[in-house]
């Protein structure tokens, strides 16, 4: 089997349907895919981990025979998830180009070292999903399990964190953690998962783009020839034809710019940042001092650290001025927050020393 290079081109795309259902439906769909001229890898979900049992959970094996098929049909390799060693031999015997590891796996140690049992010996290609959770050691650690199995072509998959409660996506997209990651393992490719992040057609060309515009590597998006009728997240599969036109309109950005004028520009800026950045940190650092001498009058008359009207008064006039500032109101309360929780912590070392 031929290792497939990750890094051979970029955006490198990965596309097809959330599941196999029928031969009819999988090829069609991977012929109408191909045709775009737009997607390297072919995809369908074989086996599908369901919340709740009595869901659809995947045709199995005859959807590898299916996917085969397609490659023969449009020259296209291929790939899928697997979940277990049966998965990974199974994948295998039908020579897949390409393998992924699940959201739900990645957060299972033992899953993942099953799976890294069983790819050992091999050179195929392995990306990684991160974690349900926002927990980024598992992920570093399913990565090295993988690696430590011997397989050198390895990348990653951003598919978004899930979180409680009411959000636009369907599974965070916590753009920060994949940032980290990326500056843990720079050397490995990152694929974004639109699809899963969003949850809905809606915000597929917004994710992708941002992804575009933080320098990832490619995409991979789910692409249904009737997605109204799809057995498995209808509501965020594209058509082939819509899948074309959201690819199109993707602007993918350069790593950098090899002008004078870009250098010199972006040297003076990032000065000016500099600047700035040191005058925050004193205001902040006053700021504290003058957290500490509250504590120390609170100390002195028996009172609580915790003074919730006065929060909600002070992130109340933050979130006021948002607009007037051009800043979102987002970002301004998680700056109050952290800075809060920090206050919060100097005054209650002041109450115990």
């Amino acid at each position: 089997m031929k290792t497939f290079d990750l890094k051979a081109k970029r955006p490198l795309i990965i596309s097809g349907p959330c599941s196999a259902e029928t031969e009819e439906q999988t090829i069609e769909t991977c012929k109408q895919i191909a045709a775009t001229g737009m997607v390297d890898v072919l995809r369908a979900g074989i086996w599908k981990p369901r919340t709740k049992p009595g869901s659809f959970e995947g045709v199995g094996l005859k959807g590898l025979a299916w996917m085969s098929e397609a490659r023969k049909e449009t020259g296209l390799p291929f790939g899928l998830e697997v979940a277990t060693a049966k998965h990974v031999e199974a994948a295998l015997e039908f020579g897949a180009d390409m393998l992924w590891i699940g959201a739900r796996s990645t957060g299972n140690p033992f899953s993942v070292q099953e799976i890294a049992d069983a790819l050992k010996g091999t050179d195929i290609t392995v990306l990684v999903k991160n974690p349900m959770t926002p927990d980024l050691d598992l992920w570093v650690g399913a990565v090295t399990r993988i690696r430590n199995a011997g397989i050198k072509n390895v990348g990653l998959i951003h598919r978004g964190f899930s979180a409680y409660g009411a959000s636009l996506y369907r599974n965070n997209p916590m753009w920060h953690l994949a940032i980290e990651m990326r500056s843990r393992m720079p050397e490995l490719p990152m694929i974004c998962d639109p699809s899963h992040i969003c949850g809905n057609r809606t915000y597929l060309q917004e994710v992708a783009q941002k992804s575009a515009d933080l320098y990832y590597d490619g995409l991979i998006l789910e692409s249904h020839i009737c997605p109204a009728k799809a057995w498995s997240d209808a509501s965020q599969q594209v058509t082939p034809s819509d899948l074309e036109t959201l690819l199109r309109s993707i602007v993918w950005r350069q790593s950098t710019a090899d002008t004078p004028e870009f250098h010199d520009a972006l040297a003076g800026l990032r000065r000016q940042i500099d600047q700035i950045d040191a005058e925050l940190f004193e205001l902040l650092s006053n700021r504290m001092r003058v957290s500490e001498q509250i504590g120390r009058v609170k100390k002195q008359n028996n009172v609580a650290v915790l003074q919730g009207g006065r929060w909600s008064s002070i992130l109340d006039k933050a979130m006021a001025q948002a607009p007037q500032l051009g800043l979102s109101a987002e970002f301004l309360k998680t700056i109050m927050e952290a800075i809060h929780l920090e206050s919060i912590n100097l005054q209650n070392k002041i109450m115990n020393e």
